[in-house]
């Protein structure tokens, strides 16, 4: 038997107007090798400037997990040569980050939350962009410079299931944070997985394999599984130490594998040192108490939504995993209606028609306020549930006032006692063998009676008054 050992490097794509060292615009829908400067190009003479929003929002990532954030910190020039990167180095943050020691929270195997610590999180700038085209290549550099938070995990991560719950954490946190759209089909958020595997028992770490650059959940899940795989099979044939070494692998999503790219490089082959050009990055007190203006997080909610509101633990993480998901939840919400209603009508009634038509909670045709408002007129009895759905329908299509389309659809329920005992008095008269049966005991034809009543109101009915009142007659 064998325990998986996972750590993972993220990625994260600041959401800055400019880059980390100059003033170039981060736009990259632009004609290429337009967003440049002399700092982007690391000309002669050019001197970098550190981009204050940017250290912020590293900041505020910081004291959102609980980490140690520096006051003083300090840029390192991290050296290696791509054809996209034209100092033929990378400004990053190796002997001193501006965050250490945080954590964030998944959920454990037992039910509780399993902690995974995060070592560091540092500022660093990101490379441009290769362009292959055939036998030619072309390079891009309106991404260079682009200011990057790289969020270093423990390898606390025990199954590929583990590594995507905590994957989804960070994304949502960042989200919640507006510290970056975490976009990871345009790359905002990508990440790169650290896996080894060892004999349960052993407390030796076994040899570390990187997969580099992984753009989503899925890929993520697959990727692990695919290497501890293969590294197992190494194993219990004997080749581990020919067939699993120190290398940089990528993932082949067609074939669902990982293929070796190069040997893995340690800290001294960066030949890391203090960049000459950068002063020692100091905070002021005035940008410590903006990185400290804090959202309630999605950890935070999930717990109020089970002690406040009385949802369970799976439905207030599925209402939190997307911050517009639970801001829209809360604008239902402001409408005074029951929150397990609420919850209903959002995630199975409202998702499902979106999920139909391909769209997200931020493209819906229908307003948080007005599904507010139909499940408060559930709740008065205007309408029944059937009327609501009907009403929904309607709503998807149509740009109605919630009162004015339950009017034009004829779907307000009749509570009056009178009406209702009027269709009652006609359904017994017309079946006078069946209340005979029903008295005898045949109790199960209480149904036969309130699906005729509904059916003579054409569901107009209220279905409790229904209820009620067939008991009465009935005696």
């Amino acid at each position: 038997m064998f325990e998986t050992v996972i750590g993972l490097e993220v990625h994260v794509q600041l959401n800055t107007k400019t880059k980390l060292f100059c003033s170039c615009a981060t736009s990259f829908a632009e004609r290429q090798n337009s967003n440049t400067c002399p700092t982007c190009l690391a000309l002669p003479g050019a001197l970098p400037v550190v981009n204050k929003e940017a250290v912020v929002k590293a900041m505020r990532l910081g004291y959102a997990i609980n980490a140690d954030v520096n006051h003083t910190s300090y840029f390192d020039r991290k050296s290696y040569f791509y054809p996209d990167s034209p100092s033929a180095y990378q400004i990053t943050q190796f002997y001193n980050a501006i965050v250490k020691n945080g954590e964030l929270f998944i959920d454990g195997a037992d039910g509780s939350w399993k902690r995974v610590s995060i070592t560091q999180a540092h500022l660093e700038a990101d490379a441009g962009k290769s362009i292959h085209a055939g036998a030619i290549s072309k390079v891009d550099l309106n991404r260079a410079g682009t200011p990057l938070l790289e969020i270093v995990s423990g390898p606390d991560m025990r199954s590929a299931d583990e590594a995507v719950d905590y994957l989804k954490k960070l994304h949502s946190l960042v989200r919640y944070l507006d510290i970056s759209d975490a976009n990871m089909q345009e790359g905002s958020f990508r990440c790169d997985v650290n896996v080894s595997i060892r004999p349960k028992g052993q407390e030796e770490f076994g040899t570390r394999v990187e997969i580099k650059n992984i753009n989503s959940f899925k890929f993520v899940k697959q990727a692990i599984e695919y290497e501890v795989e293969r590294q197992i099979e190494a194993y219990e044939d004997g080749v581990y130490e020919d067939e699993v070494w120190q290398e940089t692998r990528l993932f082949d999503v067609d074939k669902g594998e990982t293929k070796s790219m190069r040997g893995k490089e340690d800290s001294a082959d960066y030949r890391y040192f203090p960049d000459p050009d950068i002063r020692p990055l100091i905070v002021t007190e005035e940008m410590v108490a903006e990185a400290k203006c804090i959202p309630e997080l999605p950890a935070q909610k999930v717990q109020r939504y089970i002690d406040k509101l009385g949802l369970k633990k799976v439905d207030a993480l599925i209402l939190t995993a997307e911050k517009e998901l639970a801001h829209y939840f809360e604008e239902i919400l402001a409408q005074d209606v029951q929150p397990k209603n609420a919850l209903t009508w959002l995630t199975s009634e409202l998702l499902g028609r979106l999920k139909k038509e391909s769209l997200d909670i931020t493209s819906s045709p229908v307003a948080a306020a007005k599904l507010g408002q139909l499940i408060t007129r559930i709740e008065d009895g205007t309408i029944s549930g059937k009327g609501a759905k009907e009403l929904l329908d309607h709503l998807f299509e149509n740009d109605s006032e919630v009162d004015v389309a339950i009017e034009e659809l004829n779907l307000k329920q009749v509570s009056d006692d009178g009406a209702i005992l009027e269709i009652i008095d006609t359904i017994i008269s017309s079946n006078e063998d069946k209340v005979a049966e029903y008295k005898g005991g045949k109790e199960k034809l209480f149904g036969f009676f309130v699906g005729q009543v509904m059916k003579v109101s054409k569901g107009s009915a209220n279905p409790q008054k229904v209820n009620e009142l067939l008991k009465e007659r009935l005696g």
